[in-house]
């Protein structure tokens, strides 16, 4: 079946069974436009930070293709060097908003990612598309796998293995730990464990100073693409449909302007429905972000696995059933609270929040689902869900559902308590 008829048939499905469940499907006018009058964005321009990922497409995609003017802003995607950058300039309000790491953000609300701020999540950019890579030297040992991984780990002086990730409150880090512990080793007991900016990971990983990373797309394929490592799993293997980046800002920013956040969202959420729509458009994606103001790199290394066709750089193959999603029928984009509820659970169990948070409290003050609900009445025709919890099963055999989040964070053999070093 082709993409086009896949996504016709999966639509009707989604839509049938959203007002089968008492799901609402937003009304709209194909191509109104709601920033007129006392709906006017408070804010004419809109600064945007990014860093150079794959996933930073439907923030591009919303600039180049016209959706933020639709909307009534002009978006201006800002490229920064680091998630730590993204995070102080967030904080500043040097930045409107961002493409951020999801649990990031989460951090940085709690005040254990940065210093303490009221954040906001306005909606998720992206499922899966991130991925483990391991260094050709641990092929050469023997290392194929997770198992083969646990091997040498535990026949070596603790310490010894140097792994990567993006920030330490984020995703990339959460990916790499859940992994790691699901093969029997703990990151922090057994590895030394680094940050470093996801451009920067392959350079590292060539020159020896890295045995394995976590991070987003392109880098992983750029690993293979240069000889330098190979994929180990990915990120969706982990957790198939996962929630990676979000669009996200600061509480107080959203306070203030209300209507400006509203558009923002619309414009980022009609460009994700749009890359969706069909692998031209996909194709026409990838070579639009490979530019130099963009990602800077070879529109082939990233227009493979957007797509969903995978090589581990093992001589495998597949065509992966749950590669980068940007909308999936606004499934992928809705804000659910479950989503940032796991990432609570994983910042407790990894010994970065020192007692239980409220997590259903913490998750409905960060996801900001009316401004969601709002931005798809303006685009029109969005599925938007009922409930606000979604179900899902790890590598582990583990079932998330959010139900008893304090129970789920400290169920694991392998965690941490205290004060990370």
């Amino acid at each position: 079946m082709s993409n086009a008829r896949f996504i016709s048939s999966r639509r009707r499905f989604l839509v049938g069974s959203a007002l089968a469940a008492g799901s609402w499907l937003v009304p709209g006018l194909r191509n109104a436009v709601w920033a007129a009058g006392s709906d006017a964005p408070e804010k004419p321009q809109v600064r945007v930070g990014f860093i150079p990922l794959t996933d930073c497409a439907p923030i591009v995609m919303a600039a180049l293709k016209g959706f933020d003017k639709k909307h009534g802003i002009s978006l201006q995607p800002s490229k920064e060097a680091s998630w730590a950058a993204v995070r102080d300039k967030l904080a500043s309000g040097e930045l409107d908003a961002a493409h951020a790491l999801y649990s990031m953000i989460y951090g940085l609300h709690l005040g254990i990612a940065g210093k303490q701020q009221a954040m906001a999540n306005l909606m998720t950019l992206n499922n899966n598309g991130q991925a483990i890579t391991l260094s050709n030297q641990l092929r050469t040992q023997g290392v194929i796998d997770g198992s083969s991984l646990q091997q040498r780990v535990a026949a070596s002086e603790p310490g010894t293995y140097r792994f990567a990730h993006t920030f330490p409150t984020g995703t990339h880090a959460m990916w790499l730990y859940y992994w790691l512990a699901s093969v029997g080793i703990d990151p922090f007991r057994d590895l030394r464990l680094l940050v470093v900016p996801p451009p920067q990971m392959v350079m590292n990983m060539k020159i020896g100073n890295l045995s394995g990373f976590c991070v987003g797309e392109p880098w992983n394929q750029r690993a293979i693409s240069e000889n330098v490592g190979y994929t180990a799993v990915t990120s969706q293997q982990v957790w198939p449909d996962h929630p990676e980046k979000i669009l996200a800002t600061r509480a107080q920013w959203v306070n203030d302007n209300p209507h400006t956040a509203r558009a923002l969202t619309a414009a980022v959420l009609e460009a994700a429905r749009w890359i969706d729509a069909s692998d031209d458009n996909r194709r026409e994606t990838a070579r639009a972000i490979a530019g130099r103001a963009w990602l800077n790199t070879q529109a082939d290394t990233i227009t493979g696995r957007m797509l969903g066709q995978y090589q581990d750089g093992l001589g495998h193959r597949w065509q992966d059933a749950h590669g980068m999603q940007f909308f999936r029928d606004g499934e992928v984009s809705f804000p659910w609270l479950s989503d940032g509820m796991w990432f609570l659970t994983q910042l407790q169990r990894w010994g970065l929040l020192k007692q239980q948070p409220d997590y259903h409290a913490v998750a409905r003050a960060i996801n900001r689902t009316e401004v969601y609900r709002q931005a798809a009445s303006a685009v029109g025709n969005i599925v938007v869900p009922q409930s606000e919890m979604r179900r899902s099963t790890l590598i582990d055999g583990r079932v998330w559902d959010g139900s008893n989040p304090a129970a789920w964070a400290t169920d694991f053999a392998i965690k941490r308590r205290g004060e990370p070093a």
